[in-house]
């Protein structure tokens, strides 16, 4: 046997064969992605603008191509708002939730005792707790700003990473490269920042593509319920909520909104999936 046929190149061992739906969901997130960052550009009008002559306007009418609401304002400009809006929610709170549960868990798995047990305990709790629940009582007790809001949607699920990140740092301290780095001085913070949050941030990186959606999903029905996004800001929950009110009149107001939620949770739900098992090195 050569070392051609034993050693195959790199490039041909890394090859990946993306599915066309994971090749699809990727397409539709970078659009996503796309409008959130160009949204003033793109949008025809101004959300707050209301043209109370074309009330309710259906979907194909010239010069508002998805209609018009209750209020005259174009769908469309108000679609490429809220997913700019929705979006940048769900960003900020998967990364705060990534951040404050992976640092937990390095924490537990450092210090061990009873910062391990108080760690854990706080998950269990967490993990117990109805989130949704929780939410509409503090937004009901302090009111809603976009600051409250991301920071409690960034308290949505950071158990998990917390049971991951404890999981994967006692497992890589265990081995040898991170018992040599320690033997020449290296101080724990470097030790967990440098060499093993590289080894265990493919996981984590799975993990956030899980938790994505259901965030959105979660500002999408705290905005249905009227304690998420205020006007004059607009976001996919907040469209949903005062669209339904005009299901049997006017569907497109509620439809658009619902079909970006429908079709981002899927792709990034999908996205998650590949990776996990692109990532997996058993299933390899």
């Amino acid at each position: 046997m050569t070392t051609a046929t034993a050693n195959p190149p790199l490039v041909r061992r890394l090859r990946l064969k993306v599915p066309a739906l994971v090749l699809l969901a990727g397409v539709w997130m970078a659009l996503m992605v796309g409008v959130a960052i160009f949204a003033d550009q793109l949008r025809p009008y101004e959300i707050t603008r209301m043209d109370l002559m074309a009330r309710l306007a259906p979907m194909g009418t010239p010069g508002h191509i998805l209609g018009t609401d209750e209020l005259g304002r174009d769908v469309l400009s108000r679609l490429l708002q809220s997913i700019r809006m929705s979006l940048v929610i769900a960003f900020g709170a998967t990364i705060l939730s990534a951040v404050f549960g992976t640092t937990l868990g390095f924490l537990a798995a450092q210090f061990r005792g009873w910062v391990e047990h108080l760690v854990m305990a706080l998950a269990d709790f967490q993990a117990a707790l109805p989130f949704m629940i929780m939410a509409l009582s503090v937004l009901a007790f302090f009111g809603t700003s976009m600051v409250l809001l991301v920071g409690l949607m960034g308290f949505y699920g950071w158990e998990r990473y917390a049971r991951i990140a404890r999981g994967l740092a006692i497992s890589a301290s265990a081995q040898g490269y991170a018992s040599a780095v320690v033997q020449l001085g290296a101080t724990p913070g470097r030790v967990y920042l440098k060499h093993i949050l590289p080894n265990v941030a493919s996981t984590l990186i799975v993990s956030m593509t899980l938790t994505f959606p259901e965030i959105i999903l979660m500002e999408s029905g705290l905005s249905f319920l009227g304690l998420g996004v205020q006007p004059p800001e607009s976001s996919l929950g907040n469209m949903v909520g005062f669209g339904r009110e005009y299901l049997t009149r006017a569907p497109w107001i509620m439809l658009a909104p619902s079909v970006v939620i429908v079709l981002t949770t899927l792709s990034i739900s999908l996205l998650g999936d590949w990776l996990r098992d692109t990532l997996d090195p058993t299933i390899r």
